[in-house]
């Protein structure tokens, strides 16, 4: 399957046949805040238009689908399901967001990335399509529409047994709610997030996310506040849905082995998996002599299933080999936290990691790098250069500006401080993701005219919290930090603004190299996008 680049949209020749699509991709993206009020509903049955348009109405109709909403644990959830009926043997498809790297991230088939070959014939496929038969009263698909739309495609092409459609924001509009029949749905952990979309209080952000509840399609959820609960019940027993809340899985039934995700808040969202994948198999007749009911065991396949699972940009680890293949004097701590109970997670995973993950002996760290090797032995003998730094921890962070930085910060700070981690730096900088841009960015170390105010908010509430938390062991900035600032746009006792991220890892990278005491341990957070930024540049 090829694109023939002569008809459709026009191509740029200078761009590779990718860039082509991800110019295409961009031109999609509405100019406007995901605030805004029309976002609501926003003509949602155009959705079925393009259905028609591209013949995906019969094809979704037969998809044999598991739905997830919710406001936290969806992408957890939704990679623990996909993990479990993989290692049942069934072809998955998995529909996620947001992508850190590459927007290929988002289209998962068998546990994969779709290939950058199949990805191009089937987005120019669905793209020409549509391009060919909107007009002024059906306009082109926004963003978020069409790469719904064409994970519908890729999954109905590639004759997938499963797909796993994660809901990108509510549930009610959605793009992925567009399935009228599918076999399960599950609701993941219910909390604040988003709402200047979907409304302020829990009860109007479950009656969103209830949207997704079909008639007497049974459906899944954790222990919710009272408020969510009653509305999800409420929701279901107008829908004839048979709504079960699961419990936590019981580390017991994984026979001594770790869940490949980290975090205790993990378990819950096992538990709802198993649930899901249960019933899917259940419903899809598919249960063979395998699958017993999840009482005493957990069959075979489910226990690998929940201890392969891995998700980039979550409780991940890379050390920086920029400077030496077996350089432990920069390490980047990757967690996409954004709320602040994940913050608290994030931050007890973090002081916990950075305990462990220690280069002066010998020994064998799960790396969560999300490679097949998840135990690389780190070592560092003794008298090599990287055995006498001393750690230090740094913080990397920026937050989206419908993020409250009081509430995350603070949470963050205090669980370090908890478990004895005192940051010595935080640095604060802005996206490089350009929200109107999809794809590789040209990453440039000068960003003329970049807007900090956001950043230099965010380093106002953490140097308020500092000078609060004096005279415990803040241990204050030594000198060898407080030097050299000359490249951050604004530098403080504890912090300090960089106008892009690259500069402040060139910074990091000229601290580790001019110091041989210090060793950084850097804490990158607050952002799945900041993540996938870090990534991106520390990876290449």
């Amino acid at each position: 399957m090829s694109h023939q680049g002569d008809k459709g949209s026009p191509r740029s020749s200078s761009l590779s046949p990718y860039e082509e699509a991800m110019e295409a991709l961009s031109s999609l993206i509405t100019r406007r805040t995901r605030a805004d009020d029309s976002n609501v509903g926003d003509q949602f049955d155009l959705l079925f238009d393009y259905l028609k348009m591209l013949d995906l109405d019969e094809p979704i109709a037969n998809m044999k689908v598991i739905h997830v909403a919710g406001t936290k644990g969806k992408g957890s959830t939704c990679t623990f399901a996909e993990s479990i009926l993989c290692n049942c043997g069934f072809r998955t498809g998995l529909f996620t967001s947001p992508h850190l790297i590459d927007i290929r991230e988002r289209f998962r088939l068998d546990g994969m990335e779709i290939c950058e070959e199949k990805f191009l014939a089937y987005f120019w496929w669905c793209y020409d399509r549509l391009k060919e038969k909107t007009d002024d009263n059906i306009p082109m698909p926004t963003y978020f529409r069409f790469l719904a739309l064409l994970a519908f495609k890729i999954f109905a092409a590639e004759q997938v047994d499963v797909a796993i459609m994660e809901v990108g924001l509510g549930g009610k509009y959605d793009a992925t709610n567009v399935v009228q029949a599918p076999i399960v749905c599950g609701i993941t952990s219910l909390g604040y997030d988003h709402m200047e979309i979907l409304g302020n209080t829990l009860g109007e952000i479950a009656g969103e996310k209830a949207g997704i509840f079909k008639n007497s399609i049974p459906a899944f959820t954790v222990p919710q506040p009272d408020e969510a609960m009653n509305v999800l019940e409420e929701k279901a027993s107008q829908l004839n849905v048979p709504l079960q809340v699961v419990t936590p899985l019981d580390a017991k039934l994984l026979k001594g082995l770790k869940l490949g995700l980290e975090g205790e808040h993990q378990y819950l969202n096992a538990g709802l998996a198993i649930a899901l994948c249960f019933t899917w198999l259940k419903r899809t007749g598919r249960v063979g002599d395998v699958y017993l009911e999840p009482t005493e065991n957990l069959p075979e396949q489910f226990i690998k299933g929940l201890t392969c699972a891995s998700l980039q940009g979550r409780a991940q680890i890379v050390p920086d080999h920029h400077m030496s293949e077996r350089s432990n004097e920069l390490v980047f701590f990757l967690d996409g936290a954004h709320s602040p109970e994940s913050m608290e997670v994030c931050a007890r995973w973090f002081s916990l990691a950075i305990k462990e993950y220690n280069p002066d002996q010998t020994m064998f760290h799960q790396q969560l790098d999300n490679s097949k090797l998840s135990h690389e032995a780190v070592k560092t003998h003794h008298g090599e250069r990287g055995s006498q730094r001393k750690s230090t921890p740094i913080l990397l962070f920026n937050c989206l500006t419908v993020r409250d930085p009081q509430l995350l910060l603070p949470r963050l700070m205090k669980t370090c401080a908890d478990n004895g981690v005192y940051f010595k730096k935080a640095l604060f900088v802005p996206s490089l993701s350009v929200f109107n841009k999809v794809g590789p960015q040209a990453f440039t170390l000068t960003e003329s005219k970049v807007d900090l105010s956001w950043q230099f908010n965010l380093q106002r509430v953490w140097e308020n919290l500092m000078q609060g938390s004096k005279g415990k062991s803040t241990d204050v900035v030594s000198g060898e930090l407080k030097d050299e600032m000359e490249m951050s746009a604004s530098n403080c006792e504890h912090s300090a603004v960089f106008s892009s991220l690259p500069l402040a890892i060139k910074w990091l990278r000229d601290r580790v190299q001019q110091n041989q005491s210090i060793r950084f341990q850097v804490l990158v957070t607050g952002s799945l996008h900041l993540v996938g930024d870090v990534l991106n540049l520390v990876k290449k």
